[in-house]
């Protein structure tokens, strides 16, 4: 993928400049970055999807990878948005989805997962083979990681060579959070180590040469590290700059290779582009993006309370929260109060674990009714500022009928504060 190869080459010559990984199959938050790339001017927007997203079986939402590609390409085509400007990526392609079954059998399904998203297009891969399946020890040694790692790269090679087009890119790394969030709640987070970032990109360097895939090699352009960024349901760890001083100098002896940061949702604006600029300059986010839009959609449903009759509202987080509640699926295992505290979780924790029930059919029915009652009968600009100020631009531009474009305007604030981190102004 020579846009990221570009990039990196670009970063390593001293430029500060990085790319926001946006990990979400929600259509407004797609459109949403479409529109504020094409606002922007940028050249290239990236998006990915996980192994428990988007895989053949279909993924948690019943999307698998040509699927996943024609979403996307759908909505750039509504927007306008040329889809040669979409990069697509590939996030902890490996055996997560099926650790209840054994090695073996697991690494098969991801050998068959990895080939169809090269298959259908996704050109950024993250070989991610750090968990343990059914019959391994716990933790996974790091040479049975890479040498799982090296063995689902072959497999991305040959789907390429199958299917043509830009060759496909790589990220390793064994640091990496665990795919969906965490479990309970952070306390103390270590940054990785200079030594063992610099053990594992040499391990796997080591084992590309050995199984003759010295090209490939060439193509890893990051690793994943913890650099000391995290989230859990109710607090965010700031990125601290010194304490990540040596881990971010480390990768000055690799060349072509900057860092990957996952879990960089709720970071401050300033946070991020100190990340970009210690070289973390891929930066993962997935939650942070659809807190956004639950907060946009929660505030339309308060308008809606005291706009809207009753007999014709939506309800749309009366809604939500009683499927949540019937399905607990997808929250269960992260979530553990009662109560109102459970309650407070299912709608504000930042772990965000909302964002599975979204393509829910009743859900969606009340969000439709939701937008269809405000498009119908517009909110004055007071209550609209009351609940969701960041959407007045929208309002004041013209959209005082449209919903959707407050929901828009309340995302771009968060794309935006991506955008200014991986592209500072020159100094002058």
């Amino acid at each position: 993928m020579r846009v990221l190869l570009d990039l990196v080459a670009r970063h390593r010559n001293g430029e500060a400049v990085g790319i926001a990984s946006l990990c979400s199959a929600h259509p407004l938050v797609v459109e949403a970055a479409l529109r504020h790339a094409q606002a922007r001017g940028l050249p290239q927007v990236l998006f990915e999807a996980t192994c428990n997203q988007v895989n053949q079986d279909g993924g948690y939402t019943g999307m698998r990878p040509e699927d996943f590609v024609r979403f996307v390409h759908g909505i750039a085509a509504d927007v306008g948005f040329d889809p040669a400007r979409i990069a697509l990526g590939g996030d902890h392609l490996g055996p997560s989805p099926w650790t209840a079954l054994e090695a073996a059998e697991a690494m098969d399904k991801a050998e068959a997962m990895v080939a169809a998203f090269v298959a259908a297009g996704f050109r950024k891969i993250h070989l991610d083979c750090s968990m343990s399946c059914a019959g391994d020890p716990v933790p996974l040694p790091e040479a049975t990681i890479v040498e799982r790692a090296v063995r689902l790269c072959r497999v991305a090679e040959a789907a390429w060579a199958r299917s043509g087009g830009e060759a496909p890119v790589y990220v390793i790394g064994t640091e990496v959070p665990v795919p969906g969030g965490a479990t309970e709640a952070i306390h103390a987070l270590a940054v990785t180590t200079p030594e063992a970032a610099l053990a594992t990109i040499g391990a796997h360097r080591d084992a590309f040469a050995a199984a003759g895939l010295g090209d490939a090699w060439t193509r890893v352009i990051a690793s994943v590290v913890q650099p000391g960024v995290e989230f859990d349901h109710h607090e965010v760890i700031d990125y601290a700059p010194d304490k990540a001083r040596a881990l971010s100098d480390a990768i000055a002896r690799v060349p072509g290779m900057v860092y990957e940061a996952h879990s960089t949702d709720y970071q401050t604006r300033t946070a991020l582009a100190a990340l970009v600029r210690d070289h973390f300059a891929i930066l993962k986010v997935g939650p942070g993006l659809t807190f956004a839009l639950r907060e946009a959609l929660w505030a339309l449903d308060a308008i809606e309370r005291e706009w809207i009759p009753a007999s014709r509202r939506g309800g749309l987080r009366e809604v939500a929260l009683a499927c949540m509640r019937a399905r607990p699926e997808h929250w269960k295992r992260y979530y553990h109060g009662e109560g109102r505290a459970l309650d407070f979780d299912l709608q504000y924790s930042l772990s965000d674990r909302i964002r599975y029930y979204w393509p829910d059919p009743e859900i969606e029915r009340a969000r439709q009714r939701l937008f269809a009652n405000l498009r119908d009968q517009p909110p004055p600009m007071p209550m609209l500022g009351q609940y969701l100020p960041r959407a007045l631009p929208a309002l004041r531009a013209g959209a005082a009928s449209d919903p959707k474009a407050w929901v828009l305007e309340h995302l771009t604030h968060v794309l935006d504060d991506y955008y200014h981190a991986c592209n500072p102004r020159p100094s002058r």
